[in-house]
């Protein structure tokens, strides 16, 4: 079954921009250059679809299409404008954790949709999805040399699992696409809000 083509496009564009800014505002509060912000906020929307259309055997849409790297560019103007009225108070969490929620819902989303569109395992969906939402912030936490958050402090990943899980279990349900993105995107965001305003963490030990 072909995927809904209004659905991912719509997804995959909220993303991308949410992503490009998350990116480039953690590269501004690192003091990075010019530069270096596009990249890490290039990187941050793009690499995790890249990762995933390479597992897929696929050349990365990223690579073939025009809109995603201008998009991506957009964010990343979009995140500089941010800056500049927020006259440098970006210290507060939720200039960046909120775009980066939001990111994290389309990018999962997105993720599903194509995981289902290749015909993969209930795995392959959880693992490929996963991989879109959070595969952007892992590189952008090792282009900054830090050890990625998601495997780290922060109740993340987890938020891409459980709405993969949302989503398959709503596509065997009712097959139909459109209820189980909307499905899936919701239950990413609605959780990963709730673990940060109540801080949630998965546990370690030592």
């Amino acid at each position: 079954m072909e995927i809904t083509k209004e659905i991912f496009y719509i997804m995959n564009i909220i993303g991308i921009v949410a992503f490009a800014m998350t990116g480039s505002l953690k590269a501004i509060k690192e003091g990075l250059d010019l530069l270096g912000i596009t990249v890490l906020g290039v990187m941050t929307a793009l690499g995790g679809g890249i990762t995933r259309d390479l597992l897929i055997n696929t050349v990365p849409n990223a690579l073939k299409s025009l809109t995603d790297m201008s998009v991506a560019l957009l964010g990343v103007w979009l995140a500089i404008i941010i800056y500049k009225v927020a006259k440098g108070d970006i210290g507060n969490k939720y200039y960046i954790l909120i775009p980066d929620a939001i990111g994290l819902s389309a990018f999962t989303t997105t993720g599903a949709l194509i995981a289902y569109n290749a015909d993969v395992s209930f795995f392959g969906i959880v693992i490929l999805a996963t991989l879109t939402g959070v595969g952007g912030g892992i590189i952008s936490d090792l282009l900054l040399g830090k050890v990625p958050s998601v495997l780290r402090d922060d109740f993340y990943a987890s938020c891409s699992i459980i709405g993969s899980i949302g989503f398959y279990i709503t596509i065997t349900l009712t097959q139909d696409l459109t209820v189980s993105a909307i499905v899936c995107s919701l239950m990413v965001l609605m959780i990963r809000i709730v673990a940060i305003l109540y801080n949630w963490r998965l546990p370690k030990f030592q």
